[in-house]
């Protein structure tokens, strides 16, 4: 079977598009602040300025050159590239080895974001808006094959001159395959990938870069002498399936070019996560915490600016080497309440407090869309409460974790509303950089 083909097809490959801002946040900067252009600059999520607390959301292509990577301590990226209001002007060697600094400003980004989706929606019947930053189209009616590189790159140009930042396009029969292409060629990339054409693009992949493989299964994969995209699409399926699951299979599928998800517009998100991974094991308590506050904070702005209450609040937490733990307390109703979300999931991370941990994780779920009266707090206290060492779901039962060997890493660049990703991956760093905090449900 061609490799580009989905199985089945009997009309002409569909063409879909993976469209992803670079380095969004830094972006969204400079176009209001030119003179912030071809500068080192991190985004922080709960920064001030002048101060040093908080955790990188984005850092702009410059900013990592000094080694800031997104979800690191604004501590630590202090530490490599200094601020530069903080040195003396008339130091040129010390000014070229200093950034900016600036917190987040959601409400600019999501302006923005708003901008671009703008242009989506004229570009595509079919647009589903995977994040603030990242959406997948079905110009399948409008665009053939032949004209898919031009229309890209038109794409590109208007998103450049009608909102003034900059994407990355990727093109292909098959999302998963868009969404690779689109990160081959970053920043300002165009690939298109064209049907016959997925398997050999894979081919010489390393594994990871299979859409829905993260850094935990890439380690698991080459553990079977599975090193390479085209190692994985000729393994042994019944092998994977025992490995991996189900999930073992769907990923062969991909490296071979076979996904049979059509674009669809997302609805209402079932939940709201954020996580964010630790460079090495951290035992200290204070460490967790704070990272747990910045998340806490994260996922509380996001539900409010989505106007969304929640029933049950809850954390995850990674233990060396991938241990996956989720607890979760409800809710007597549906609360909208950023100190709440914070206060409880600290009490959460108390049974961690002595653990090594990896990676955490702050969501909200059971959501609510609808105006209403807040629920009353009276007698929440422990009620709801999952099963100390049982994972939960949103009710409170035991269930499997889904991600429990991959998960999102998102602080990956903010992808909201990981419960209902159009992907399907486990979401790992972002290679634009900036930082999302990914799903856990």
């Amino acid at each position: 079977m061609d490799a580009g083909r989905l199985p089945g097809a009997s009309r002409r490959e569909q063409v879909v598009a993976h469209v992803d801002m670079d380095c969004f946040y830094a972006a969204c900067e400079r176009r209001r602040d030119p003179e912030l252009v071809g500068e080192p600059l991190v985004v922080g999520m709960g920064y001030e300025g002048g101060e040093t607390h908080g955790a990188v959301a984005t850092a702009s292509y410059e900013a990592r050159e000094f080694g800031v990577e997104s979800a690191m301590a604004i501590s630590e990226a202090l530490e490599r590239l200094p601020r530069r209001a903080d040195h003396d002007e008339d130091s040129d060697r010390e000014l070229a080895e200093t950034g900016y600094y600036r917190p987040v400003d959601m409400d600019h980004y999501e302006r923005v974001g708003d901008e671009v989706k703008s242009v989506l929606h004229d570009a595509a019947e079919t647009v589903r808006e995977v994040s603030i930053d990242e959406a997948y189209l079905d110009v399948t009616d409008r665009v053939d094959w032949d004209d898919a590189q031009r229309w890209a790159a038109d794409l590109k140009d208007r998103i450049r001159s009608e909102v003034g930042v900059v994407a990355s396009v990727g093109v292909a029969p098959t999302m998963s395959a868009a969404k690779v292409a689109s990160d081959r060629d970053k920043p300002d990339g165009l690939v298109v990938v064209r049907p016959g054409e997925v398997r050999e693009f894979f081919a010489d992949l390393p594994v990871e870069e299979v859409h829905g493989v993260g850094p935990v299964t890439a380690r698991q994969l080459r553990e079977m002498s599975v090193e390479t995209a085209g190692d994985l699409a000729a393994a042994d399926p019944e092998a994977l399936a025992r490995r991996f699951g189900e999930r073992g299979r769907e990923i062969r599928r991909y490296a071979r070019g076979e996904d049979e998800r059509a674009v669809t517009p997302k609805g209402d998100p079932k939940s709201l996560s954020r996580e964010s991974a630790f460079t090495e094991p951290v035992e200290e308590p204070a460490e967790k915490r704070r990272k747990v506050e910045t998340l806490a904070a994260a996922v509380a702005d996001r539900a409010h600016r989505k106007d969304a209450r929640y029933r049950t609040i809850g954390i995850k937490v990674v233990e060396p080497p991938f241990e996956v733990n989720t607890r979760a307390r409800s809710l007597p109703g549906p609360v909208a309440d950023a100190d709440l979300v914070e206060s409880t999931a600290l009490d959460l991370l108390e049974e961690f407090a002595d653990a090594p941990v990896r990676k955490v994780g702050v969501r909200v779920s059971n959501l609510d869309f609808t105006a209403g009266e807040q629920a009353s707090l009276g007698g929440f206290d422990g009620a709801g409460d999952a099963a100390a060492g049982t994972p939960a779901d949103d009710d409170g039962d035991p269930t499997r974790d889904p991600e429990a060997d991959d998960g999102q890493a998102e602080l990956t660049a903010f992808v909201e509303d990981g419960a209902d990703r159009a992907d399907g991956a486990a979401a790992d760093d972002d290679p634009d950089g900036q930082a999302s905090l990914g799903r856990f449900d």
